[in-house]
């Protein structure tokens, strides 16, 4: 029987096939979630380089939102991590949630990136 972890390493890796798979020339948004914030990352995967990040832990974000754990500061990210694509020609991604569900604090996340411009 497998551990948490490790059906966890499992999800992520079967997901992110897929999502490279279904990527074409696009980048990807990955979305990791801890307990205490959330981060995103615009992911070149041709050239192997970040285009553009964001977390609750910015400190533009930090002064609005008192804590990184809810949907309010996760929508916040999305609309970040959109403005910053869209600075850098980017608009166009697929959406890597990783092993987390599409549900609360991601599904926020990319509703705010959506509202902000990048389309996936």
């Amino acid at each position: 029987m497998l551990k948490p972890d490790e059906k966890f390493a499992r999800r992520r890796a079967r997901t992110r096939h897929q999502v490279r798979a279904a990527a074409g020339n696009r980048p990807r948004l990955s979305v990791f979630r801890s307990s205490k914030h959330i981060y995103a990352q615009i992911i070149d995967d041709r050239r192997g380089c970040t285009l553009a990040s964001a977390s609750s832990l910015d400190e533009a974000l930090k002064a609005e939102m008192p804590k990184g754990t809810d949907k309010a500061a996760a929508a916040a990210v999305g609309k970040l991590i959109a403005s910053r694509a869209l600075e850098k020609g980017v608009k166009e991604v697929v959406f890597d949630r990783g092993a987390y569900l599409y549900h609360g604090r991601v599904k926020a996340l990319a509703d705010g990136a959506r509202e902000a411009g990048l389309s996936f």
